[in-house]
């Protein structure tokens, strides 16, 4: 029997509030001390589940709870400070529109960049490019600076990057809000698609029809603390009644 696709024990992480909100670099090497000093909090901590393969998942809870900060720890984007996360098999992360794109470059190039850092060969990215370039819609804006790009065509060419991508874990952050509707009709063909497949999924999303129609279980998040881990109707419902009476 296989094991599980994602492990996550005791995860906690810590941030020093500043301008930005965010550690700086800096602080990245500073005393490793675990308790808290004065401007610090934990956006996450004592946090723990198991993903098996396959398995949807959507993670929930208010702004400001953790669910973004953990779907990057996922990713390895970010390092815990306390416990850990074992990720295994490759992740398909769309976490950012912008993440991974050079704005200086155009479609064309950033379409073969991307894909490259993510782990395609040329001759798969050949092979998949005018997919890809059809898929996000932008065959006319194919030798466009990414810069140049509205936000519907970032997420629209991120998008079609990382669905390409054949890695089992698939990360997505609330991205598929800034699509219009009938990309992001096609966008949930080409999840459940994947989910036919037997991919895993990792669904961060404030939109309680998106996250039934994909997500069998829940996590819900609050204060950064896991509060709920059930099936995905039992915590929107649990998420919908702590919202309402706050």
């Amino acid at each position: 029997m296989p094991g599980p696709a994602i492990e996550v024990q005791e995860l906690g992480v810590r941030f020093r509030r500043n301008r930005r909100g965010r550690r700086s670099f800096k602080d990245l090497f500073a005393d490793s001390s675990r308790r808290s000093k004065p401007g610090e909090f934990w956006a996450l901590r004592g946090v723990s589940f198991t993903v098996q393969p396959g398995e949807s998942i959507g993670v929930v809870g208010r702004n400001g709870q953790g669910k973004s900060t953990l779907l990057k720890l996922v990713a390895g984007v970010l390092l815990a400070d306390e416990g850990r996360v074992t990720v295994h098999g490759g992740v398909a992360p769309l976490i950012e529109i912008t993440g991974g794109f050079v704005g200086d470059l155009t479609v064309r190039e950033n379409v073969r960049l991307t894909a490259g850092l993510h782990g395609m060969s040329r001759a798969e990215v050949a092979r998949r490019f005018d997919g890809i370039i059809d898929f996000a819609e932008l065959r006319e804006s194919i030798d466009t600076p990414y810069k140049h790009l509205s936000n519907g065509m970032k997420v629209r060419l991120a998008f079609a990057v990382v669905s390409q991508l054949e890695e089992p874990i698939l990360l997505v952050d609330e991205v598929l809000a800034v699509g219009d509707r009938a990309f992001r009709e096609k966008c949930y063909k080409r999840i459940d698609e994947l989910l036919a497949e037997g991919r895993t999924l990792f669904f961060v999303s404030h939109n309680e029809k998106d996250l039934r129609r994909f997500c069998t279980r829940g996590l819900y998040l609050d204060k950064g603390v896991l509060a709920m881990d059930a099936p995905i109707a039992e915590v929107l419902d649990r998420y919908n009644a702590d919202h309402n009476a706050g």
